[in-house]
């Protein structure tokens, strides 16, 4: 059977990563996270004293950084210089400095060459924001999967609220300032490919999207 690379794309709270991960899961292939590469640089940053805007030790830091995603018993997870941070990008700072450092041209640059030598050998599922329109604009199938705003923030703030401690209001201005810097930036914006298949999931369960997706990828094998 012909090795197939699926991209998913959308902003934030679309509910992309639970669907990628199922479709990944249905069709056998590897699941990949490229939010989480950001999101590692934005944790080194951190961890570096590195500000979001300070290009010039962005690019030494991902050049100096080893970051890999792995499929463990646990799932993918993600590791920088070979430790697992998988757990401590997952915070909404960290959401916010991935959207800001994401914004560099430099870092953008230096995680292409990674999210492309991880999709070399094909039969895999890449989550991300310019999947289909930059790093790999010739996947055998892309998806643009969106949502309304209100409904894109119940849902974060339902998966935060538990260890964020932010209100319903927060997290959904946190998204409307991320939603800004993804859309407006310069280097590879968040927008539709012109060939993606796009999805409103606003009124839609993750199993019909699902579904709609198996059913596309299918379509196009045949």
């Amino acid at each position: 059977m012909k090795k197939f690379l699926v991209t998913i794309d959308g902003p934030a709270g679309a509910g992309k990563t639970t669907v990628s991960r199922k479709v990944a899961e249905l069709l056998d292939y590897a699941y990949v996270d490229t939010g989480a590469l950001y999101r590692g640089v934005a944790y080194a940053a951190k961890q570096h004293g590195i500000s979001p805007d300070d290009d010039k030790a962005l690019e030494r830091l991902c050049l100096e950084l080893n970051l890999d995603i792995l499929r463990t018993d646990q799932g993918s997870r993600l590791y920088a210089d070979g430790m697992d941070i998988t757990d401590d990008i997952r915070t909404p700072e960290m959401s916010m400095m991935a959207s800001a450092v994401s914004a560099r041209p430099v870092v953008r640059k230096a995680l292409l060459s990674i999210q492309r030598r991880l999709g070399a050998s094909k039969n895999a599922v890449f989550e991300g924001r310019d999947m289909g329109t930059v790093v790999f604009p010739d996947a055998d199938i892309k998806f643009f999967l969106t949502a309304d705003s209100a409904v894109r923030a119940m849902r974060r703030y339902q998966e935060l609220r538990e260890d964020s401690g932010q209100s319903l209001e927060a997290v959904a201005a946190d998204m409307r300032k991320r939603d800004q810097n993804d859309t407006s930036r310069e280097a590879a914006p968040l927008k539709p490919a012109v060939d993606a298949l796009v999805i409103d999931s606003s009124h839609l369960c993750v199993e019909d999207v699902v579904n709609e997706m198996i059913k596309a990828v299918e379509r196009r094998r045949q």
